[in-house]
């Protein structure tokens, strides 16, 4: 069973549009997925088909400026006037809806890449609604953010919020490709070394990665960082809440390897007890699109869900 869904956004200007897929048989809990920046959430559907197979319901949405939510509000790149938090406050809607529709169930969250971030916001707000968040992707202090920061904060200050600044990406992501040997051509090759991954990411149309992003979504994106980094972060996480961190040794977001350990210490010097980290020798970015590891990347997930469903 498939329902559609819709909601007004955070930011009180953009319909989100939203997907829950159900299992035909009795669900043994919920997970869901939020995708990553400059993509959305049908990417997913190999792992999304591979939890309601396992038994769970996936609840999924376009965020602001991206996806089918862009498209049908006419606002590629451009995240609202209302603050970093919009996302993250957009899936907690999609949350309670989901809760509506199926309560009783133990609720699981799984987040990608920026993704993870916005998951990262939740667990700090709304953590003791879950059972479980699996963290794919994700940073630790991101390089010369500070910097980027302030640079974007200049032109929006000086009234270019909704122009887009085309040397906004190659400062705030440029460092990405120091290990893409190949080369640089589409823009995208830190994501996966598979040619054919990154065609269907760079011509997918629902996709924005390639589409210009607005002056202020940029200045959100350095400020949601700045919020979830660090030890203050990880202090308002509840100590009982199950995280499982995984991603791709050779990934740069993750600081190949190096800044996803960063997370799951500052969770368990915090006194979260329950953190499990994960990393796939020679992998990049996008772990679930490797032809040769994505059902392990999923069945890892389930596993985990699957050892945190209630007794």
């Amino acid at each position: 069973m498939l329902h559609e869904v819709t909601f007004l956004s955070f930011n009180e200007r953009d319909t989100v549009y939203g997907w829950i897929y159900v299992p035909a048989a009795k669900p043994k809990g919920i997970v869901q997925l939020i995708h990553g920046f400059g993509e959305h959430s049908r990417r997913y559907l190999h792992m999304i088909a591979a939890f309601v197979e396992a038994g769970y319901i996936v609840s999924a949405d376009d965020h602001v400026g991206h996806g089918k939510t862009a498209i049908e509000n006419n606002s590629w790149g451009d995240w609202g006037d209302k603050g970093f938090h919009t996302m993250m406050e957009d899936e907690h809607k999609l949350h309670d809806i989901t809760v509506e529709k199926y309560p009783d169930l133990p609720y699981f969250i799984y987040g990608h890449s920026m993704g993870s971030f916005i998951a990262r916001d939740y667990m700090s707000k709304y953590g003791e609604e879950l059972d479980g968040v699996t963290l794919c992707g994700t940073m630790g202090i991101w390089p010369d953010l500070k910097s980027a920061h302030d640079y974007v904060e200049t032109i929006v200050n000086s009234g270019k919020a909704k122009d887009a600044d085309p040397e906004i990406p190659q400062k705030l992501l440029g460092w990405m490709f120091g290990r893409c040997s190949e080369g640089v051509t589409r823009g995208n090759e830190w994501i996966c070394e598979d040619p054919e991954v990154q065609r269907d990411h760079a011509e997918d149309p629902f996709d924005a990665f390639t589409k210009p992003c607005t002056n202020q979504a940029y200045l959100y994106f350095t400020q949601m960082m700045d919020y979830i980094t660090g030890p203050e972060w990880a202090e308002k996480v509840p100590k009982e809440l199950p995280v499982y961190n995984i991603a791709g040794d050779q990934d740069p977001v993750g600081q190949y390897g190096t800044g996803v350990l960063q997370v799951s210490n500052w969770l368990i010097d915090a006194g979260v007890t329950d953190v499990f980290t994960e990393l796939y020798p020679g992998y990049r970015h996008e772990i679930h699109n490797y032809s040769d590891i994505k059902y392990d990347v999923e069945e890892g997930i389930i596993d985990f869900m699957d050892a945190n469903l209630p007794e």
